[in-house]
């Protein structure tokens, strides 16, 4: 029988699958540095990074458990994948909990000029490129969409978006100028101005 550690990703999983514990432990010493580097990048804290690192392979194990695993020869992007979901999660969960209602102040939040950057005409022109550019978005292809969401709204390096969606560097970064060169020609199609003055 072949070494553990000499054995491929796919190969580990499958004796894992079978009851074979160590074969797990390899695969988690062969990822948990990339995998934890990755989620302390992006949260910034700790004990938070630690507990979404614990989850990812909680989730990685239960899915191999349950026979879903099915990405042949694609097993650290898998694993990234995950974590970059658990990440997402915990960014959507910590924003609604952080999420002020002006029903419960006495002071009107939203429409004190002192607390503003802007006018309110200011603000509906600011929503109106935004709404336009999420419809844009919407209209990408999957892949051009899901790397210009992961570079604009996750902050994500060309590397990482690589990395989680198992492309190369070039093939993320020519998706990148796709999606930008569809959008602008969309944009040219529908007379939509992208700028707020």
């Amino acid at each position: 029988m072949k070494n553990l550690k000499t054995m491929t990703d796919e190969e580990l999983v499958v004796l894992y699958a079978k009851g074979n514990n160590p074969a797990f432990d390899v695969l988690l010493n062969r990822y948990k540095s990339s995998v934890h580097s990755y989620i302390y990048y992006i949260i910034r804290d700790r004990d938070l990074a630690e507990d979404i690192f614990q989850e990812t392979f909680v989730k990685v194990i239960m899915t191999i458990k349950q026979g879903r695993y099915t990405e042949s020869g694609k097993f650290k992007a898998f694993i990234m994948r995950i974590a970059h979901n658990l990440v997402i999660d915990n960014f959507r969960q910590e924003r609604n909990e952080n999420t002020i209602s002006n029903d419960e102040v006495d002071v009107d939040l939203f429409n004190d000029v002192r607390l503003c950057d802007g006018t309110i005409e200011d603000n509906i022109i600011q929503n109106q490129v935004f709404d336009d550019v999420k419809k844009m978005v919407k209209h990408l292809p999957e892949n051009q969409r899901e790397v210009l969401e992961m570079r604009y709204y996750q902050d994500l390096s060309f590397k990482e978006i690589a990395d989680i969606t198992g492309v190369s560097i070039n093939t993320a970064l020519g998706r990148m100028r796709y999606a930008i060169l569809n959008m602008r020609r969309m944009a040219e199609e529908n007379q939509i101005e992208l700028s707020f003055s």
